[in-house]
């Protein structure tokens, strides 16, 4: 399913084809993710296209570094993000794709306080 993906500003755009359905989308209860309580559903790297506004996105790490998170250095919205688990997949935030009504949605929960890179 390829879906457009943007941030509050409309200064980033990407055009994203999902490995899984909207419906699948799951939040994680790591200490970053829990802070900014977006829901994700996932993606392969290679599907994740920035359509515009490269420039505009800003990126955050931290600990191991493996997780690249971007977020809208103008609007300061959360787009998408590489997994530690797995580095050739994205988490997309799924309040940045068009026409998804978030309240609608039961996000699952994904165990990032015990991650296994952790150990």
């Amino acid at each position: 399913m390829s879906v457009r993906v943007t941030c509050h500003c409309g200064a980033v755009e990407l055009r994203v084809e999902l490995a899984e359905p909207v419906s699948a989308a799951n939040r994680c209860d790591c200490s970053f993710c829990s802070r900014r309580a977006a829901a994700t559903v996932s993606a392969r790297v290679e599907n994740v296209e920035i359509v515009k506004g490269a420039d505009a996105l800003t990126l955050y790490q931290w600990g191991t570094c493996t997780a690249r998170h971007y977020f809208c250095k103008v609007c300061g919205i959360y787009t998408h993000h590489r997994r530690r688990s797995d580095p050739g997949e994205c988490g997309v935030n799924v309040g940045c794709i068009e026409g998804v009504d978030v309240r609608a949605l039961s996000p699952g929960w994904h165990d990032g306080r015990n991650h296994p890179s952790d150990r």
